[in-house]
């Protein structure tokens, strides 16, 4: 018996480890544990069982990635998007009430019965709303603040004061200046039939009579008299000034002598077609290019292109009337009749009919959308004091071939130009 004891002990010695372990009594913790390894490894000995496993965990990796791409897409896509979006909503929301926008100027009489039907009450509530828009705006961006700087800082050199009548004008040039030069040449006492003889500038003949005002004097008239302001839309009061000034310059004259300037600068000597290699003025584009840079540069600009903001600084002065050029042949016959002058002077707009939308729209298809960009930010303070939109220059203008360059455009940071020394305005 005993030997067969022995027997049995040499045999189950002789047998593997893991049989002996199984014969051993086990705890609960042990036994499920046993059990969940042992149905883990009866699976994976399984094929279809194997392949799904490694299925799922492939498809847990790829799951991984795309939440990473939709990660950096968010962090780094989204927040640009936003910013083009906020960015860009001055120059593309919708128009405000009475917002002007890419449109042809009202110019010329009106026809007798339309005149005869006209409510001046409600031409004066539209002059009124504009007073306030510009005052509203004026404390929004800070520009009805004393400075010293060509926005902060009172500008009275182009004010022409008439105190007989009492009547207080700020000459914004090619804006209405050539009718209403002459209709303060005619208050100065100046006969029609001398004032279409004469040979002098309107503008010298007018300062022999209203001679440059100091600060002191300019705020005492505006006290006592009717003052007014006429403007323009920006872009069309650019135009103008090139279309006048640059492209129909006179021989012999200093603006003469900027479009060769400007043509020996942008023009290039290879590669233009022969019709721009003869034409003796600059291009659009071209005089273009030297406003920008005029402005990169802090250059001072030309009177006739001048931001009309930084001329006559409206925000430091209360004026009674803000007429537009869009509106100029009621708006001058409310002038006329508020001042008591119908009898002396009529509402007259003598360049009416030069500028067409047609005309605008085949000048501004030659620039980009980078380049309207930048002009907007030359004359923001214009845009925005005075009303005025983007609309429709951005439709016609051609795609940027390099995106950096519209990026640019719409990050650039409006400049304020330091005052600097005044120089003899020169008239061709």
């Amino acid at each position: 018996m005993q030997q067969n004891r022995a027997n049995r002990g040499l045999r189950r010695g002789s047998l593997p480890h893991w049989v002996t372990a199984l014969e051993r009594p086990i705890n609960g913790g042990d036994r499920r544990r046993n059990t969940r390894e042992t149905n883990r490894f009866r699976e994976l000995d399984r094929p279809s069982n194997a392949m799904r496993y490694r299925k799922k965990k492939k498809i847990a990796k790829w799951k991984a990635i795309q939440r990473c791409v939709i990660f950096f897409m968010a962090i780094c896509v989204i927040p640009v998007v936003l910013f083009l979006v906020v960015t860009t909503d001055q120059y593309m929301r919708p128009l405000q009430p009475n917002r002007v926008a890419f449109v042809r100027p009202e110019g010329g009489r009106l026809d007798p019965a339309r005149r005869s039907e006209k409510n001046m009450s409600l031409v004066e509530e539209r002059l009124h709303q504009r007073k306030i828009f510009l005052k509203n705006t004026c404390a929004q961006l800070a520009l009805n603040k004393v400075g010293n700087d060509t926005l902060h800082r009172p500008n009275p050199w182009e004010f022409l004061i008439n105190k007989k009548h009492r009547l207080v004008w700020c000459n914004v040039f090619k804006a209405g200046s050539t009718s209403w030069m002459y209709n303060f040449n005619l208050l100065a006492g100046y006969s029609p039939q001398f004032l279409k003889k004469t040979k002098q500038v309107p503008l010298n003949l007018a300062r022999q009579r209203y001679p440059r005002p100091s600060l002191v004097d300019l705020r005492k008239a505006f006290k006592n008299s009717l003052s007014f302001l006429i403007v323009r839309h920006p872009l069309d009061r650019l135009l103008s000034g090139y279309k006048d000034k640059i492209q129909y310059a006179l021989p012999h004259t200093y603006h003469r002598k900027l479009g060769n300037e400007i043509i020996q600068k942008y023009r290039p000597k290879t590669g233009t077609d022969e019709k721009l290699r003869k034409q003796r003025y600059p291009s659009f584009p071209e005089f273009i290019e030297y406003v920008l840079d005029s402005a990169k540069e802090d250059q001072p600009m030309d009177m006739h292109w001048t931001p009309i903001t930084e001329f006559c600084t409206p925000c430091q002065f209360d004026f009674t009337v803000i007429a537009h050029t869009e509106t100029l042949q009621e708006d001058q016959e409310y002038i006329i009749h508020k001042a008591g002058l119908q009898d002396i002077i009529k509402p007259e707009w003598k360049n009416v009919g030069r500028q067409t939308v047609k005309q605008m729209e085949n000048q501004y298809t030659q620039l980009t959308r980078a380049q309207i960009l930048q002009l907007y930010h030359i004359y923001r303070y214009d845009f925005e004091l005075f009303n005025y939109s983007l609309q429709g220059y951005l439709d016609v203008a051609q795609q940027d071939k390099d995106p950096a360059d519209l990026l640019a455009a719409i990050t650039m940071k409006d400049k304020v130009r330091p005052i600097r020394k005044r120089r003899t305005a020169v008239i061709n």
